[in-house]
């Protein structure tokens, strides 16, 4: 089934152009959970000449055979020019074989369509990959500016923090960010895509000044890791990452965490379908959540703020109800009397942002959760995403909410947290 055109869309979808939307209704999104499908001449276009031949590159090629059971995703590439299965673009570099897949672009397929199946760039809806086409799309959906998480890098850049080449892939983790930032973010966005950088996970201080890097050219959100231990690296109960945290504390960049940066999705066993998976995609970041809480960062870094990307915001209340608990109750043994000394909810208030697309009963507690802690989403073009659909979704969701409430959920905490223009637009 080939994507949905803009003209098969109601007019109550289509809206208007950003220039002229009926804004007394629904303010326009900032949506903070975005993708962007890199080009094909992300690095080939910036990496040194004698590291193109072993940089991430596109090869067109059949798929083998995919799985993805337990959490685990695994494609196996057939050979370039066989006839051993269905044609897909590949990314390649080092032993890494990684294919454009239909759950990476959905948009405007029909919910039955979407399938676990390799594509093309040709298969996939523009706007994935093409700035224009993304400003057409965001125009459809009601949405001003838009954070956008990378694809091939992974949401974190575990890609490089897993190569060999620790000196090729800190080259890739730069390239992609002065992609992100010039390109992808550049005059043709006109402000309206925010840019969201990288770092060389392995390296706590070459983080630390690849934030300052970016930082000096405007950009106020990092990727990171909801779960470092998961890809061996340490916790953020260690003073392994203070020179990173000091960083973003230092230069106001928020720490941007998406569900499974931590390149471990939620399940129950080996054999569980990845329905079972997407069910609970919130648990890495409660978990992730409780450790930020329970670390005594937030104490050590007083402005260092983290964002949690897709994993909605039902779930907040209780955690917070029970860290509370246990820190009143239990932190003689639990082992944090000593660096957390205030409520872990006093330190969320404070610190933490949790975001959403679809998540009623979320909205429906939010006095639990605090108005100035929520921010929006679309999650553009992945299956879950609610494009073209999201004002109704948030229309809908948010209902009974004061207008002045909706505004800061849906743009004025965005606004605020990455340091936007009043007019929710990014500027170097």
């Amino acid at each position: 089934m080939p994507p949905v055109p803009h003209r098969e869309l109601t007019d109550r979808q289509i809206g208007a152009t950003v220039h002229g939307m009926e804004t007394t209704q629904f303010p326009l999104i900032i949506s903070v959970d975005d993708h962007t499908v890199e080009p094909a001449g992300v690095w080939q276009d910036r990496l040194p000449r004698k590291y193109r031949d072993v940089g991430p590159r596109i090869v067109r090629a059949p798929l083998k055979e995919m799985t993805f059971l337990g959490g685990r995703f695994k494609p196996v590439m057939g050979r370039p020019g066989s006839d051993e299965g269905p044609l897909g673009d590949w990314w390649v570099y080092e032993d890494l074989h990684r294919p454009l897949t239909r759950l990476d672009t959905a948009v405007g397929y029909a919910r039955d369509e979407v399938r676990l199946e390799v594509i093309t760039y040709e298969q996939m809806r523009p706007g994935s990959y093409d700035v224009s086409a993304r400003l057409a799309d965001m125009d459809v959906n009601h949405v001003q500016s838009a954070v956008c998480f990378p694809t091939f890098p992974r949401f974190c850049g575990q890609t490089f923090t897993e190569a060999a080449d620790k000196e090729l892939a800190l080259l890739c983790v730069r390239a992609y960010n002065d992609w992100m930032v010039e390109e992808w973010c550049g005059a043709q966005a006109r402000g309206r895509l925010i840019p969201l950088t990288l770092i060389p996970l392995w390296d706590a201080r070459l983080a630390a000044q690849e934030v300052r890097r970016n930082a000096e050219r405007g950009v106020r959100a990092v990727a990171f890791s909801e779960i470092p231990p998961h890809l061996g690296l340490p916790s953020v109960h260690t003073d392994d990452w203070d020179p990173f945290l000091a960083a973003c504390d230092e230069t106001g960049t928020v720490v941007a965490m998406h569900i499974g940066s931590s390149s471990r999705m939620p399940s129950t066993s080996a054999d569980a379908p990845p329905a079972v998976g997407s069910t609970i995609t919130f648990a890495n970041c409660c978990f992730s959540m409780v450790d930020w809480l329970m670390s005594g960062k937030f104490e050590r870094f007083p402005n260092l703020k983290v964002m949690y990307a897709e994993g909605q915001i039902g779930w907040i209340p209780y955690i917070l109800e029970r860290a509370d608990v246990v820190w009143e109750e239990n932190r003689g043994w639990g082992g944090v009397a000593d660096k957390v000394h205030r409520p872990p909810s006093e330190l969320f208030a404070e610190h933490v942002h949790g975001c959403f697309f679809d998540d009623a009963f979320g909205l429906g507690n939010l006095d639990a959760i605090g108005v100035g802690n929520v921010l929006y989403e679309t999650d553009y073009p992945h299956s879950d995403s609610t494009w073209p659909k999201s004002r109704e979704v948030g229309e809908a969701q948010m209902g009974h909410l004061p207008a002045d409430v909706v505004e800061r959920i849906v743009r004025g905490n965005a606004i605020e947290l990455l340091g936007l223009t009043a007019q929710g637009l990014w500027r170097a």
